[in-house]
């Protein structure tokens, strides 16, 4: 007779009680109802909060097609479980549709059969995976899979048990929904496919970012790439307005030919004006011979104009006649050269504001702000600020030679908590000056800019400085990195840090820390 699963056995680590109220409320629905989004929508629900997984999938089975999709889903984008589409016996997913057995990795990272094709999984995170096949009778009618952030051999078997019966619980709901709808399912499998597809081709590969202010980024950027038209970009110093510029001439029919950049700031008007246009030999003292301009350089591609706002009046109305004709002639020349290319130009001047003010040409405001790319300060994009901060440890990992694994909770708190006046240029210089000072291979709080360093939580800190703070400051990252890594488990923190439990709960008290908000 086969065994129900040890609910109570609460000496591995975690207590399965709670979820028995669920089952019943999923089974009563089954029964009931052929619901099949109210179903798994408390099985996907029991999944992440009473089983600690960390992505959670429900697949069907087209037998028509052949084809296996990601129907329900959580941890995952709606553009990567648009991704998760398997053919029969490819992957684990596609091998336990094949053959109808369950499949148990302890590590997915030791497993050669795991696809990642959703792409959500991290190179070196250490996931368990676990898939059982949904069916009725002998006929395999999907799966529903599982990861989680251990590997105990018995804890995973109580794991399989429940899914086991929560795929049984919901196999008569998946059968109806698959006679009725199996065309719908494979339609919308198809436009979802085709929508990630759309967003990737789209998306520049040289920006980071998946927040919404970014994604209307991309759009704006899409519409704008198929043509010739002016572009003003606009934003803070520091928000990336350069690789926007260069996202729109390399993804234009323009893209074979120059990008040339040129910072209105940089020079002297009297330079700028040569630099610009060129000259001819003898025009001016030192002109030794003839000299293309920046205009000239970028025919049949894009010039990037930065800092357009610092341009003074004079040189504002020269770049006008460019905009307007595309010609010009070279300083101390008299031959109008015509150019075919793109203007994009930036700045973090309020534009409008300097019409008013008589500081810039309001001709020269209307022929720049044809098609406007505001972009917005890192503070409002905080979404992006943990994946900027993995970019550059990844990048700077690389280019200096050191191994740096990861960023502390702590300091990832301080860097989302931060208000980024110098945006994304300013999380740059911070995350190169940490990896320096880290040494351990863990970027912690201690090792972020003092400006960056949040206050310890506890009475003690109020009246602490100096040395003192600092140390605090150390224990409580220590001890919040050791309750995260155990995922709250106060016995193996402790081991970790070398303190007894007893220790560990005087520390934890002294900053009001809970071990429960770990789990």
């Amino acid at each position: 007779m086969t065994s129900l699963p040890h609910y109570c056995e609460c000496d591995l680590g975690e207590c399965r009680t709670d979820l028995l109220p669920l089952l019943y409320e999923m089974s009563r629905i089954a029964s009931q109802s052929a619901d099949l989004s109210a179903i798994l929508g408390i099985l996907l629900r029991l999944m992440k909060r009473h089983m600690k997984v960390v992505r959670g999938m429900v697949s069907l089975f087209d037998k028509d097609s052949g084809h296996i999709i990601i129907h329900e889903s959580f941890g995952l984008t709606a553009e990567e479980a648009a991704k998760g589409i398997y053919l029969l016996g490819e992957g684990i997913i596609g091998r336990v549709v094949e053959t109808g057995q369950t499949t148990v990795v302890p590590s997915i990272r030791d497993e050669p059969a795991f696809l990642n094709r959703t792409g959500s999984r991290s190179a070196d995170a250490d996931l368990s995976f676990l898939c059982v096949p949904i069916m009725r009778g002998r006929k395999v009618m999907g799966t529903i899979s599982a990861e989680r952030l251990y590997d105990n051999v018995e804890l995973l078997k109580l794991d399989i048990e429940v899914l086991s019966i929560l795929a049984a619980t919901t196999a008569q709901a998946v059968e109806l929904y698959l006679l009725e709808n199996i065309e719908h399912v494979a339609l919308e499998a198809e436009n979802r496919r085709l929508r990630s597809e759309l967003k990737a081709k789209f998306k520049p590969s040289n920006i980071i970012g998946h927040s919404k202010p970014m994604q209307e980024i991309y759009r704006l950027i899409e519409r704008v790439v198929r043509t010739k038209t002016t572009v003003l970009i606009l934003g803070e110093s520091g928000v990336g307005k350069e690789l926007v510029a260069s996202a729109i001439h390399h993804n234009s029919p323009m893209a074979n030919g120059p990008f040339v950049k040129f910072n209105c700031a940089s020079l002297p008007e009297s330079v700028i004006e040569s630099e610009l246009f060129g000259h001819e030999k003898g025009s001016f003292t030192g002109a030794t011979g003839l000299r293309k301009g920046r205009f000239e350089e970028a025919d049949g591609g894009t010039i990037f104009l930065d800092e357009v706002g610092e341009m003074s009046l004079t040189m504002q109305a020269k770049l006008l006649r460019v905009l307007q004709e595309r010609s010009f002639e070279r300083v101390g020349g008299n031959t109008t050269i015509r150019v075919d290319l793109r203007v994009i130009a930036a700045t973090n001047r309020n534009l409008g504001e300097m019409v008013a003010d008589g500081g810039f040409r309001e001709d020269l405001f209307y022929r720049l702000n044809v098609f406007p790319i505001t972009i917005p300060p890192l503070r409002e994009r905080g979404a992006d600020i943990i994946t900027l901060a993995d970019y550059f440890v990844a990048r700077f990992s690389r280019e200096m030679g050191i191994a740096v694994k990861r960023i502390s909770t702590p300091a990832l708190n301080m860097l989302q908590s931060y208000p980024w006046p110098g945006n994304v240029r300013e999380l740059e210089n911070v995350i190169e000056r940490a990896m320096l000072l880290c040494e351990d291979g863990v970027i912690h709080g201690y090792n972020l800019p003092p400006s960056l360093q949040a206050p310890v939580v506890g009475e003690a800190e109020a009246s602490a400085g100096g040395l003192e703070a600092r140390l605090n400051a150390i224990e409580y990252e220590w001890i919040v990195d050791a309750l995260k890594l155990y995922r709250g488990n106060m016995t193996e923190a402790a081991d970790h840090l070398g303190l007894t439990r007893r220790v560990l709960g005087l520390r934890m008290s002294k900053y009001n820390l809970n071990h429960k908000d770990f789990r």
